[in-house]
Protein backbone atom coordinates (compact mmCIF):
# COMPACT_ATOMS: atom_id res chain seq x y z
CA UNK A 1 0.00 0.00 0.00
CA UNK A 2 1.34 3.07 -1.05
CA UNK A 3 2.32 5.52 1.77
CA UNK A 4 0.75 9.76 1.39
CA UNK A 5 2.05 10.68 4.65
CA UNK A 6 2.46 14.32 4.48
CA UNK A 7 0.52 14.59 0.87
CA UNK A 8 -1.94 17.01 0.70
CA UNK A 9 -4.98 15.75 -2.15
CA UNK A 10 -7.65 18.16 -3.01
CA UNK A 11 -11.13 15.69 -4.08
CA UNK A 12 -13.82 17.55 -5.98
CA UNK A 13 -17.52 15.95 -5.59
CA UNK A 14 -16.44 14.11 -2.60
CA UNK A 15 -19.18 15.58 -0.05
CA UNK A 16 -20.43 11.45 -1.44
CA UNK A 17 -20.30 8.40 -3.97
CA UNK A 18 -16.87 8.03 -5.64
CA UNK A 19 -15.75 11.09 -4.59
CA UNK A 20 -15.97 10.11 -0.59
CA UNK A 21 -14.88 6.57 -1.53
CA UNK A 22 -11.48 8.21 -2.92
CA UNK A 23 -11.42 10.51 -0.11
CA UNK A 24 -11.54 7.22 2.66
CA UNK A 25 -9.12 5.30 0.65
CA UNK A 26 -6.64 8.66 0.84
CA UNK A 27 -6.92 9.06 4.22
CA UNK A 28 -6.26 5.20 5.43
CA UNK A 29 -2.97 5.83 3.64
CA UNK A 30 -2.22 8.42 5.78
CA UNK A 31 -2.82 11.38 3.57
CA UNK A 32 -4.70 15.05 4.45
CA UNK A 33 -7.43 15.47 1.84
CA UNK A 34 -9.84 18.13 1.28
CA UNK A 35 -13.52 17.60 -0.06
CA UNK A 36 -15.41 19.82 -2.08
CA UNK A 37 -19.25 20.02 -2.57
CA UNK A 38 -22.19 22.15 -3.39
CA UNK A 39 -24.48 20.77 -0.39
CA UNK A 40 -23.15 22.30 3.29
CA UNK A 41 -25.11 19.43 4.83
CA UNK A 42 -23.72 16.53 2.77
CA UNK A 43 -20.14 18.23 3.35
CA UNK A 44 -20.54 17.78 7.48
CA UNK A 45 -21.72 14.23 7.27
CA UNK A 46 -18.61 13.51 5.04
CA UNK A 47 -16.57 15.33 7.82
CA UNK A 48 -18.29 13.53 10.92
CA UNK A 49 -17.77 9.87 9.04
CA UNK A 50 -14.23 10.80 7.53
CA UNK A 51 -12.79 12.34 10.48
CA UNK A 52 -14.65 13.92 13.37
CA UNK A 53 -11.81 15.73 14.42
CA UNK A 54 -11.32 17.29 11.54
CA UNK A 55 -7.40 17.43 11.76
CA UNK A 56 -6.90 15.48 8.68
CA UNK A 57 -10.22 16.58 6.36
CA UNK A 58 -10.90 20.06 5.21
CA UNK A 59 -14.33 20.66 3.60
CA UNK A 60 -14.82 23.32 1.38
CA UNK A 61 -18.36 24.42 -0.04
CA UNK A 62 -17.31 25.26 -3.95
CA UNK A 63 -19.44 24.87 -7.07
CA UNK A 64 -16.77 23.49 -9.97
CA UNK A 65 -18.25 25.09 -12.94
CA UNK A 66 -17.85 28.15 -11.08
CA UNK A 67 -14.16 29.87 -11.72
CA UNK A 68 -13.88 32.23 -8.66
CA UNK A 69 -15.13 28.77 -6.40
CA UNK A 70 -12.29 26.77 -8.19
CA UNK A 71 -9.56 29.39 -7.49
CA UNK A 72 -10.55 29.83 -4.25
CA UNK A 73 -10.85 26.31 -2.99
CA UNK A 74 -6.95 25.54 -4.05
CA UNK A 75 -6.52 28.80 -2.17
CA UNK A 76 -8.13 27.51 0.45
CA UNK A 77 -5.88 24.18 0.66
CA UNK A 78 -2.53 26.43 0.90
CA UNK A 79 -3.76 28.47 3.46
CA UNK A 80 -4.78 25.27 5.67
CA UNK A 81 -1.89 22.86 4.58
CA UNK A 82 0.51 25.26 2.99
CA UNK A 83 0.67 22.58 -0.11
CA UNK A 84 -1.25 20.65 -2.75
CA UNK A 85 0.58 17.18 -3.80
CA UNK A 86 -2.42 15.59 -5.70
CA UNK A 87 -5.85 16.67 -6.99
CA UNK A 88 -9.02 14.43 -7.46
CA UNK A 89 -11.33 16.21 -10.76
CA UNK A 90 -13.95 13.88 -9.32
CA UNK A 91 -17.44 16.44 -9.66
CA UNK A 92 -19.62 14.97 -12.19
CA UNK A 93 -22.88 14.35 -13.04
CA UNK A 94 -24.74 12.46 -15.96
CA UNK A 95 -28.00 14.34 -16.83
CA UNK A 96 -31.01 13.27 -18.16
CA UNK A 97 -31.21 9.70 -19.80
CA UNK A 98 -32.78 8.54 -22.37
CA UNK A 99 -33.29 11.73 -24.64
CA UNK A 100 -32.09 11.71 -28.07
CA UNK A 101 -30.02 14.50 -29.24
CA UNK A 102 -32.68 16.24 -31.31
CA UNK A 103 -35.14 15.90 -28.10
CA UNK A 104 -32.41 17.20 -25.24
CA UNK A 105 -32.81 20.48 -23.28
CA UNK A 106 -29.93 22.94 -24.10
CA UNK A 107 -30.10 23.97 -20.43
CA UNK A 108 -29.38 20.61 -19.02
CA UNK A 109 -26.62 19.66 -22.08
CA UNK A 110 -24.91 22.96 -20.52
CA UNK A 111 -25.08 22.31 -17.36
CA UNK A 112 -23.48 18.34 -17.73
CA UNK A 113 -20.47 19.99 -19.55
CA UNK A 114 -20.14 22.85 -17.42
CA UNK A 115 -19.92 20.48 -14.68
CA UNK A 116 -18.13 17.54 -16.24
CA UNK A 117 -15.40 19.54 -18.55
CA UNK A 118 -15.20 22.77 -17.50
CA UNK A 119 -15.08 21.92 -14.07
CA UNK A 120 -12.11 19.80 -14.72
CA UNK A 121 -10.33 22.51 -16.76
CA UNK A 122 -10.65 24.60 -13.88
CA UNK A 123 -9.23 22.19 -11.87
CA UNK A 124 -6.27 21.55 -13.64
CA UNK A 125 -6.14 25.31 -13.84
CA UNK A 126 -6.01 26.39 -10.71
CA UNK A 127 -4.77 23.21 -9.59
CA UNK A 128 -1.45 22.16 -11.19
CA UNK A 129 0.29 25.83 -10.75
CA UNK A 130 -0.01 24.62 -6.78
CA UNK A 131 1.16 21.31 -7.25
CA UNK A 132 4.46 22.37 -9.21
CA UNK A 133 4.93 25.41 -5.99
CA UNK A 134 4.32 22.25 -3.89
CA UNK A 135 7.09 20.40 -5.63
CA UNK A 136 5.15 18.19 -8.52
CA UNK A 137 2.55 15.47 -8.14
CA UNK A 138 0.04 13.84 -9.86
CA UNK A 139 -3.82 14.98 -11.61
CA UNK A 140 -6.30 11.92 -11.42
CA UNK A 141 -9.54 13.49 -13.53
CA UNK A 142 -12.59 10.98 -13.42
CA UNK A 143 -13.67 10.30 -16.73
CA UNK A 144 -15.65 7.00 -17.48
CA UNK A 145 -15.81 3.70 -19.87
CA UNK A 146 -18.25 6.11 -21.77
CA UNK A 147 -14.83 8.43 -22.64
CA UNK A 148 -14.35 5.88 -25.15
CA UNK A 149 -17.51 4.24 -26.17
CA UNK A 150 -20.51 5.82 -27.47
CA UNK A 151 -24.15 4.91 -25.55
CA UNK A 152 -27.50 6.19 -26.86
CA UNK A 153 -29.35 8.62 -24.56
CA UNK A 154 -26.90 10.53 -22.24
CA UNK A 155 -24.70 11.90 -25.57
CA UNK A 156 -24.09 15.16 -23.33
CA UNK A 157 -22.62 12.80 -20.98
CA UNK A 158 -20.75 10.67 -23.76
CA UNK A 159 -19.42 14.04 -24.79
CA UNK A 160 -18.23 15.22 -21.96
CA UNK A 161 -16.49 12.12 -20.78
CA UNK A 162 -14.54 12.31 -23.88
CA UNK A 163 -13.35 15.73 -23.73
CA UNK A 164 -12.04 14.77 -19.93
CA UNK A 165 -9.81 12.39 -21.75
CA UNK A 166 -8.78 14.85 -24.18
CA UNK A 167 -8.01 17.72 -21.66
CA UNK A 168 -6.16 14.65 -19.42
CA UNK A 169 -3.99 13.73 -22.47
CA UNK A 170 -2.92 17.80 -23.22
CA UNK A 171 -2.40 18.45 -19.87
CA UNK A 172 0.01 15.49 -19.43
CA UNK A 173 1.77 16.68 -22.57
CA UNK A 174 2.22 20.46 -21.16
CA UNK A 175 3.16 19.56 -18.17
CA UNK A 176 5.34 16.66 -18.09
CA UNK A 177 8.27 18.59 -17.93
CA UNK A 178 7.43 20.15 -14.41
CA UNK A 179 6.73 17.12 -12.55
CA UNK A 180 3.14 16.83 -12.86
CA UNK A 181 1.37 13.59 -14.21
CA UNK A 182 -1.90 13.79 -15.29
CA UNK A 183 -4.21 10.57 -16.07
CA UNK A 184 -8.06 9.34 -16.04
CA UNK A 185 -9.80 6.21 -14.67
CA UNK A 186 -12.45 5.44 -16.48
CA UNK A 187 -15.07 2.96 -14.06
CA UNK A 188 -18.29 1.84 -15.23
CA UNK A 189 -21.47 1.32 -12.96
CA UNK A 190 -20.37 1.59 -9.58
CA UNK A 191 -21.60 0.19 -6.83
CA UNK A 192 -22.47 3.81 -4.57
CA UNK A 193 -25.63 4.52 -1.83
CA UNK A 194 -27.33 6.26 -4.20
CA UNK A 195 -27.22 3.19 -6.96
CA UNK A 196 -28.18 0.70 -4.59
CA UNK A 197 -31.08 2.39 -3.58
CA UNK A 198 -32.37 2.50 -7.50
CA UNK A 199 -34.83 -0.73 -8.07
CA UNK A 200 -33.37 -3.72 -8.39
CA UNK A 201 -34.17 -4.51 -12.30
CA UNK A 202 -32.03 -1.74 -12.85
CA UNK A 203 -29.45 -2.21 -10.49
CA UNK A 204 -29.35 -6.05 -12.61
CA UNK A 205 -29.22 -3.85 -15.85
CA UNK A 206 -26.23 -2.12 -14.57
CA UNK A 207 -24.40 -5.44 -13.42
CA UNK A 208 -24.83 -7.38 -16.28
CA UNK A 209 -23.68 -4.69 -19.08
CA UNK A 210 -20.27 -6.05 -17.58
CA UNK A 211 -18.53 -9.02 -19.11
CA UNK A 212 -17.70 -9.79 -15.11
CA UNK A 213 -21.81 -9.36 -14.36
CA UNK A 214 -21.13 -6.91 -11.62
CA UNK A 215 -20.70 -3.30 -10.94
CA UNK A 216 -17.56 -1.82 -9.50
CA UNK A 217 -16.93 -1.10 -5.68
CA UNK A 218 -16.30 2.25 -4.85
CA UNK A 219 -12.86 0.97 -2.84
CA UNK A 220 -11.62 -0.66 -6.29
CA UNK A 221 -11.98 2.68 -8.04
CA UNK A 222 -10.48 4.38 -5.16
CA UNK A 223 -7.26 2.34 -5.63
CA UNK A 224 -6.77 2.84 -8.93
CA UNK A 225 -6.91 6.67 -8.12
CA UNK A 226 -4.38 6.29 -5.37
CA UNK A 227 -2.57 4.08 -7.52
CA UNK A 228 -2.42 6.82 -9.87
CA UNK A 229 -1.43 9.84 -7.50
CA UNK A 230 1.41 7.61 -5.95
CA UNK A 231 5.31 7.51 -6.44
CA UNK A 232 4.17 3.54 -7.56
CA UNK A 233 3.13 5.10 -11.25
CA UNK A 234 5.83 7.68 -11.16
CA UNK A 235 6.25 7.02 -15.52
CA UNK A 236 2.44 7.24 -16.19
CA UNK A 237 1.14 9.97 -17.50
CA UNK A 238 -1.44 10.90 -20.06
CA UNK A 239 -3.41 7.61 -19.76
CA UNK A 240 -6.45 6.11 -19.82
CA UNK A 241 -7.26 3.53 -16.83
CA UNK A 242 -10.57 2.04 -17.13
CA UNK A 243 -11.88 -0.21 -13.83
CA UNK A 244 -14.94 -1.83 -15.90
CA UNK A 245 -15.07 -5.38 -15.18
CA UNK A 246 -13.94 -5.84 -19.22
CA UNK A 247 -17.06 -3.27 -20.05
CA UNK A 248 -14.57 -1.04 -22.92
CA UNK A 249 -13.12 -4.67 -24.28
CA UNK A 250 -16.54 -5.41 -25.91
Amino acid sequence: MSDFQQKIILITGASTGVGEGIARELLKRGAKVAITGRNPGLLQKAINELDPTGDSVLAIKADVRKLNDCRQMVNTVLDKFGALHGLVNNAGITGPHGVKIADYDFEAWQDVIDTDVTGTFLGIKFGIPAIIKSGGGAVVNLSACNGITGIAGIAPYTAAKHAVLGLTRAAALEYAEQGVRINAVGPGYVATPAILDLPQDVQTMMAESHPMKRMATREEVAKMVAFLLSDDSRFCTGGFYPVDGGYTAQ
